[in-house]
């Protein structure tokens, strides 16, 4: 928006196609233009006469959502002196909207809420709007709509209104509490059976619940939790009054997690909760499954509300056993999405019976367990209908998995053999239909792993009768008893007589084109885990890679089996590895060759991923144990296949994918034979560059960082490897200099930082000395501003690293010069990067970062405690003290007592928990 302000026809006209321009592109034009507009200081001028002239529900709307964004993000552009206007005047457009659009009505209503928690000088907000529109029954929706939105606004992530004012304005809500209580209670009572009223009275009760400031013994003596509790009782409510009660519910009992400090409510709510089983079956005989639901959920926030006090005195007072009751009636209800509700809890109930390790306790408890167990079980269950095998991606797959997941964690309340042998007689004294089979396979598969392999006939039983199983049964009863077969290696390898029945029965699943993927990840299994067994059966597994793709594999499959092949390969005897391994790896060879004669020959690639994924997994898990001085078996093969991989590099250079599976299968491949790659480094390095010139691919950067690991502390190595790094370094700082250069390249800055980092650990002295560390510095203390998981946590791990080496290791013979260099480095940059680092922390940097960002901090202090405390003191002068809005954002005390907090710091998670306090100031 350079121009001046534009005319509203303008803005009219915008809003019009994008709500109604037949023509994608010019919609999206509009969009644009209009983004541009609400950028601009224009926006809140045009917004204001655009409410004002409510001239249709698209501009007021846009209009509407233009205010409260610019309240959010950039409130800063208006002067004080404006905020008073701007308050009365979207009071004045939610009083005249009130009736054009519920969605303006919550805009407005969310951008009065912002307003309020940011303008210091509007006290008691809460207390004005009651006084100014209670008493009109016509603005009664807009004003509990502002009382509902204020209380989620107070933790919002758009607003950076810091600790201070937050606690500020939740002490000003507490103390209005009872006043906006008193409000609901008037209007329920005035609007009778009206449902959208009570609907919104239940919405704004539980957002002040969620805010944790009702007073607790207040809300226990109040009518308005029996009006709750009413409406979830009775049959006929409807299912929008139904879910915002259930929420509302949901939120009173979250809100009491410590039960002991709200003994009253705490009651009230646990006998109105046990009240409603009645209306829950209710709800199952009419098969209404959203009601079925919401109760589900009442049900499980209150088992994870009193779940200490169960723990601590099971079947006494609040600790009373009927809670877990309610969950396994809705465990039985026939839909899994029911039970599936109350997984979480079932989770935190095992990891606390687990922790407190009380035999006697965990005998109270067990019988729920089973029964859950047996229900889940049942949920399990495909229709007996169901053609082919189970899947595991869609709804009910997932369902089963997770299922899966919860049976591993709370077997052990069971005891895994007792559930085991169960299962297993349901299968052997009975005839169940397939579908019952499938299931109870399914959760033995689940516990397999938990039960002891050592001298255990049933585990032995178990095996030997699945693989007697005949192909006549349902595929899915042979699909699930293959993957039971694939957790019990363990068994497998304790009794290898059972090797061969097992791959023979293997052998007949990857044959059929359903059971392929399932039979290659068992096959990977047993050789993962019975590695030495498996050596006799090497040719076997040499013919199935040979022929990978006659069978019907997934990729991740084929994969799997190849890995298994590899991990079995690397127990061969030294002078046989060599030729195996030169024949497991020719298929994908000569494919790619194949493919660069192919290319030359009609002009277009076709894909390599497949061939290069297959030779890195090969490498990646091909890894004999060589002795010192012997000439590791892979050496020969890898220096044959080089040229293969040096030209697919070559050909594909400007396809990243391509490049990025060329890369890691080199890395794999380097890391397989060490140093025994040297006669590559040469060859490899020059190629990288080379590329990298003309495409920086940050993989190249990512190479690098292992070929310094490996040869790093190589004296004839490190210069290469220096120049290598000063070669990748520029065409990198260019791409990262590029207007938002860090932000659109953060694999880039990740692998960069990793590349230095490596070169700090390996070879400080061969960096610190050189002329790139300078640039290196200076592009990570722009970069600890990068708000990326990964980025972030490289570039912090450099920084760290690098100030480290002036302390560490100080025995060696370099110790003194690593100090000096060091010393020289933060003369040089230690102030802007202790300036840039508070700076990041207050302002860009989400809070799971600061304990990077601490350690950092830590390790200047350590180097130079006196400087540190004077450059940290520089660095919180420039903080700003106040906000926008007039509130103080930080005091003098608060500046001097993290000052002292971080300079006396002992230990680093000191600093780490005095930057988590202070930096909430400023959120």
């Amino acid at each position: 928006m350079d121009g001046g302000k534009p005319s509203l026809a303008m803005v009219y006209q915008a809003v019009q196609a994008l709500y109604h321009d037949p023509d994608p592109s010019g919609k999206e034009r509009a969009s644009v233009w209009l983004g541009e507009l609400q950028r601009s200081m224009h926006a809140w001028e045009i917004s204001d006469q655009l409410l004002q002239l409510k001239q249709d529900v698209e501009s007021c709307y846009f209009a509407a959502q233009t205010m409260k964004m610019k309240i959010q993000t950039s409130f800063y552009e208006l002067p004080q002196e404006t905020h008073l206007a701007l308050r009365d005047s979207l009071l004045s457009h939610i009083q005249n909207l009130k009736d054009l659009s519920p969605i303006i009505v919550t805009q407005l209503a969310l951008a009065i809420a912002d307003l309020a928690l940011q303008m210091a000088s509007w006290k008691g907000c809460v207390h004005t709007l009651i006084e100014k529109y209670s008493n009109d029954v016509t603005s009664m929706p807009f004003l509990i709509e502002i009382l509902t939105v204020l209380p989620e606004e107070v933790h919002s992530r758009s607003l950076r209104i810091g600790a201070n004012r937050r606690t500020e304005i939740i002490e000003d809500l507490a103390y209005y509490s009872t006043t906006v209580i008193t409000l609901l209670l008037s209007c329920v009572e005035k609007s009778g059976s009206d449902e959208k009223m009570l609907i919104k009275v239940f919405r704004c009760l539980g957002s002040w619940f969620n805010l944790g400031v009702l007073d607790s013994n207040f809300m226990a003596s109040n009518q308005l939790l029996m009006v709750l509790f009413q409406v979830l009782q009775r049959d006929e409510t409807s299912t929008n009054l139904h879910e915002a009660a259930s929420d509302c519910v949901c939120s009173a009992l979250y809100a009491i997690e410590n039960v002991d400090t709200h003994v009253a409510l705490a009651m009230q709510l646990f006998q109105g909760v046990l009240t409603l089983e009645t209306a829950y079956h209710m709800a199952v005989a009419r098969e209404d499954l959203d009601k079925v639901l919401n109760y589900c959920r009442i049900f499980t926030e209150l088992c994870e509300t009193f779940l200490e006090i169960t723990v601590r005195s099971p079947g006494q007072g609040m600790g009373d056993l009927r809670t877990l009751e309610l969950l396994l009636i809705c465990a039985g209800h026939p839909q899994y999405e029911v039970v599936e509700i109350s997984f979480n809890f079932w989770y935190r109930l095992g990891e606390h019976l687990y922790k407190t390790n009380d035999p006697a306790l965990h005998g109270v408890f067990r019988p729920y367990i089973q029964r859950l167990l047996h229900s889940l079980a049942r949920h399990c269950q495909l229709d007996p209908d169901h053609e082919g095998i189970p899947e595991d991606t869609d709804d009910f797959g997932e369902f089963r998995m997770r299922v899966s997941d919860l049976v591993k964690d709370v077997i052990f309340l069971v005891g895994s053999m007792e559930c085991f042998s169960q299962l297993y007689s349901t299968l052997k004294d009975g005839n169940p239909p397939w579908e019952v089979t499938e299931a109870v396979l399914f959760i033995m598969a689940a516990i397999a792993k938990s039960v002891d392999p050592e001298n255990n006939p049933t585990l032995t039983e178990v095996l030997e009768q699945v693989v007697l199983l005949p192909q006549t049964v349902h595929v899915a009863v042979r699909y699930t008893s293959i993957e039971l077969v694939g957790e019990m290696s363990e068994v497998v390898d304790r009794n290898p007589r059972f090797l061969n029945p097992v791959l023979s029965y293997l052998m007949k699943g990857l044959r059929e084109k359903p059971l392929a993927s399932v039979a290659a990840k068992a096959i990977h299994n047993i050789c993962s885990v019975c590695r030495d067994h498996m050596a006799h059966h090497f040719q076997g597994l040499l013919e199935i890679a040979r022929s990978l793709d006659s069978f019907a594999l997934s990729t991740e499959a084929a994969i799997g089996l190849l890995k298994g092949t590899a991990l079995v390969l690397a127990r061969l005897p030294l002078e046989k590895i060599a030729e195996c391994l030169s024949d497991l790896c020719s298929v994908q060879v000569l494919a790619l060759k194949k493919l660069l004669g192919q290319d030359s020959s009609n002009g277009k690639s076709a894909d390599p991923t497949v061939w290069l994924d297959r030779l890195a997994v090969i490498f990646r898990h091909t890894n004999p144990i060589v002795e010192n001085g012997q000439t590791h078996p892979c050496q020969k093969v890898i220096q044959e296949i080089w040229p293969v991989l040096s030209e697919t590099l070559n050909t594909h250079q400007a396809d990243n994918r391509i490049v990025e599976r060329c890369c890691r299968c080199l890395r794999f491949a380097v890391r397989c034979v060490g140093k025994g790659s040297a006669s590559l480094l040469q060859p490899l390095v020059t190629q990288m560059v080379n590329v990298y010139q003309v495409y920086p691919h940050s993989c190249f950067l990512y190479l690098g960082s292992i070929l310094v690991d490996e040869y790093g502390m190589e004296e004839g190595c490190r210069q290469g490897l220096l120049d290598m790094l000063q070669a990748l370094c520029m065409p990198t700082f260019q791409l990262l200099e590029q207007p938002n250069g860090l932000r659109n390249h953060p694999d880039t800055v990740d692998d960069l930082f990793r590349l230095a980092t490596r070169f700090v650990q390996r070879s400080p002295v061969t960096l610190l000395g050189s002329n790139i560390i300078v640039h290196i510095i200076q592009c990570a203390i722009a970069a600890t501003t990068l708000d990326h998981r990964d980025a972030n946590c490289s570039v912090m791990k450099f920084v760290r690293d690098l100030i480290h080496t002036g302390v560490s290791n100080d025995h060696e013979d370099d110790f003194e010069l690593r100090k000096r260099l060091i010393a020289q480095a933060m003369e040089q940059h230690g102030q802007q990067l202790v300036t840039q680092l508070i700076h990041t922390c207050c302002f860009c940097l989400p809070s799971y970062t600061l304990p990077d960002v601490a350690e950092v901090l830590w390790e200047i202090m350590v180097f130079d405690r006196p400087t540190f405390c004077r450059w940290l003191e520089a660095a919180l002068k420039g903080l700003p003290k106040e906000m926008s809005g007039g509130a103080v954002t930080v005091t003098h005390k608060q500046l001097t007592d993290f000052h002292k907090q971080v300079t006396s710091a002992e230990e680093c998670k000191q600093v780490c928990w005095a930057v988590r306090e202070f930096t909430r100031l400023y959120r």
